[in-house]
């Protein structure tokens, strides 16, 4: 896979394992400069491995990887000057306030104490931190201190970034929280890289989309490509009574319509949401059939895998000779 002098990140062939643990299998992924690109992908999926030897924590068995132009194996600390990373757990002192914490990465950074305050200043205002700054991090909600995490990552106002799952264990509204401070970085040409286990994060932030599954690439296109290889939205109805599933599989009328019995549910394929969604009404209304619930919905990230796959995914934890080498590398 070639990139171009318009490409932020190029993966080409990349192999690594840990001990008899295949984690990466030949991953090829290309990254265009000034945009969001998601990887999808369930736990164990190579996702975080990714992550680590694009910002250098870890170094490939095979295969080349670029960061902003530059090699990972070859320029590193380069690499290093260029990037930020927002892992997947709080990197901030929660004892500290706000701007104690990003005047500290600041220094770690060697601003200057008059340059790592001002800078501290303008990442709080820019993420809405700027009234909570002197309170202690440990007061903060989930949402307030992974936008704090972000400011933090981008102390260097970096080229690249970084996003291991980062909303991980946050409530919905911590979660469009994050969400919206990384759509302010948009604007100012940043590339950001996402990792994350949810479409619907993918769908609320990125240009493109990279599902990966055992090390390598399963697909890659925008959100509506890929929900176009499962067949698009779906139209769910669930009615008050189950005797009756088929006669209204058979009143919507859409090839690939699945039945679950025990749920009372009929779920069929949606091109059009509006017109699904009018005409299943006017349908079931017309023949007395009663629905407890109607819905149409985008895939789910299991549909996609499933489909693509032929399985669904599940988690694994990273080995212990992961951790030794991420140690090694830092």
């Amino acid at each position: 896979m070639a990139g171009n002098v318009t490409d932020a990140i190029v993966l080409d062939g990349v192999h690594k394992r840990y001990g008899e643990k295949r984690a990466l299998d030949g991953l090829d992924l290309t990254v265009g400069a000034g945009t969001v690109h998601a990887v999808l992908g369930p736990n164990g999926a190579g996702k975080t491995t990714a992550v680590r030897i694009m910002s250098t924590l870890l170094r490939p068995d095979a295969g080349r990887v670029t960061v902003a132009g530059l090699d990972v194996r070859e320029r590193a600390s380069d690499v290093r000057r260029r990037i930020g990373l927002l892992g997947q757990h709080a990197a901030v002192d929660e004892q500290l306030g706000g701007r104690q914490n990003l005047e500290m990465f600041g220094r770690l950074y060697h601003l200057g104490a008059r340059r790592a305050g001002s800078r501290a200043d303008e990442l709080l205002e820019r993420f809405g931190l700027a009234d909570t700054g002197r309170k202690a991090v440990k007061q903060y909600s989930g949402g307030m201190r992974r936008r704090l995490d972000l400011a933090a990552s981008l102390i260097t106002e970096p080229d690249v970034l970084f996003l291991d799952e980062p909303t991980t264990g946050l409530d919905p509204r911590g979660r469009a929280e994050v969400w919206g401070a990384v759509r302010s970085l948009v604007g100012g040409g940043t590339t950001v890289l996402l990792t994350t286990q949810y479409l619907e994060e993918a769908d609320q932030l990125a240009d493109r989309i990279s599902l990966i599954d055992d090390g390598r690439a399963a697909a890659e296109g925008t959100s509506d490509q890929l929900k176009a290889l499962v067949g698009g939205d779906r139209i769910d109805v669930v009615l008050r009574d189950a005797s009756r599933l088929a006669e209204a599989a058979a009143l919507l009328g859409s090839p690939g319509s699945l039945l679950d019995p025990d749920r009372r549910l009929i779920s069929a394929p949606a091109p059009d949401r509006m017109a699904a969604l009018t005409g299943a009404v006017r349908a079931l209304q017309e023949a007395g059939i009663e629905a407890e619930d109607i819905a149409v919905r985008r895939p789910t990230l299991d549909e996609v895998f499933l489909s693509l796959t032929g399985r669904p995914g599940g988690g694994e934890p990273v080995g212990e000779q992961a951790v030794r080498e991420t140690k090694a590398a830092a």
